[in-house]
């Protein structure tokens, strides 16, 4: 244990240079106490450590002085290279970079943990897009990834789904985010932090200008909270259904998270028939009724009226278009569909 913590007190100070004692105590978890002794530990060792005194002093590494990552442990390595992605890599221009950082990684490593690095590589693969998702085309995603790095800021035409259609904003961006294979643009605009999909950039404009990064703005924190506000702020009304027990089943393979979710929580017992009554967050009504028609005949609307007329029309529309029922024992229910290709077999 303490000679990990060893090797990430030496690897903070290589990475960040001058912290101060407190500053390694809340890294590494420990007492300042205890980072006074792993200090004099690591001079003991023979690593150039020293101390700066007065209130903008710490400690640092001698100027120059690197350390190998012989103190990776064996996980460690095979870690490092299952959390490599190539194919974002690329998108956000940096293909050749990774890859060239990852040779050099396994030729600092000895060869038991570089040989483990590469098995890894080749055992597990990333794969994050849904079936038939078709990645998004983001043209400018290396522009604004590069203008994040460089706290630039940008002019960009977007395009948007209210009116009107197509606006130009200068932008701070602050951060890219990969979602469920598609690119987000954090970015601050008016004083406001702002999100937006990178794929409806219609044009990216680098500026001369730099801006100010917040000192306490933190991407990861922020992209949980407004996720959260998101999903609370999309789903508006809600829906009162009743469905068959294989129709509840089969929702996760066809509904949003969060509708199949909500509707499985909030299920109650099935009736003799193998029917159930339980209500699913909406976007809109029409929303709800193209998400409701995947179910077929194995649901029926409750309520709201103006929903339950809509697929009633929708019902009565296809009933004109196929006057002559099918043969029920040749019929299809919506839990026969496919969900995926084979597997296993």
């Amino acid at each position: 244990m303490r000679a990990s913590r060893l090797v990430s007190l030496l690897l903070l100070l290589q990475t960040r240079g001058r912290m101060t004692a407190q500053e390694l105590a809340d890294e590494l978890e420990v007492s300042v106490r205890t980072v006074y002794r792993d200090v004099e530990s690591l001079g003991a060792a023979g690593v150039p450590v020293y101390a700066d005194r007065g209130p903008a002093g710490g400690y640092r590494l001698l100027d120059g002085y690197r350390t190998r990552l012989t103190g990776l442990t064996a996980p460690e390595a095979e870690a490092l290279f299952l959390a490599g992605m190539p194919g974002p890599a690329a998108e956000l221009g940096l293909g050749p970079v990774v890859a060239a950082a990852e040779l050099k990684v396994l030729a600092a490593l000895p060869d038991e943990l570089a040989d483990r690095g590469g098995r890894m590589r080749q055992r597990f693969h990333l794969d994050a897009p849904g079936w038939f998702r078709h990645p998004e085309p983001t043209p400018h995603l290396a522009a604004l990834a590069r203008a994040v790095w460089e706290d630039r800021l940008v002019q960009m035409r977007y395009r948007r789904w209210r009116a009107p259609r197509e606006v130009t904003r200068v932008v701070a961006p602050l951060g890219v985010v990969l979602k469920a294979g598609r690119w987000y643009l954090v970015a601050r605009c008016d004083e406001q932090i702002r999100t937006y999909r990178v794929g409806a950039v219609l044009d990216v404009l680098p500026r001369d200008e730099r801006y100010e990064r917040p000192a306490d703005f933190d991407l990861a924190g922020y992209w949980r909270d407004w996720t959260r506000r998101y999903e609370q702020d999309v789903y508006r009304a809600r829906a009162r259904i009743r469905l068959t027990v294989a129709a509840l089943e089969f929702m996760p393979y066809v509904f949003p998270p969060e509708m199949s979710r909500a509707a499985r929580a909030a299920a109650g017992p099935p009736d003799e028939h193998g029917w159930l009554e339980t209500s699913v967050p909406i976007e809109s009504v029409r929303h709800a009724h193209t998400e409701l028609l995947k179910l077929g005949a194995e649901v029926e609307v409750l309520e709201p009226a103006e929903l339950r007329d809509r697929l009633a029309s929708t019902a009565h529309a296809l009933a004109r278009l196929y006057p002559a029922a099918p043969d029920p024992a040749v019929g299809t229910s919506v839990t026969d569909a496919p969900t995926g290709p084979a597997v296993g077999r």
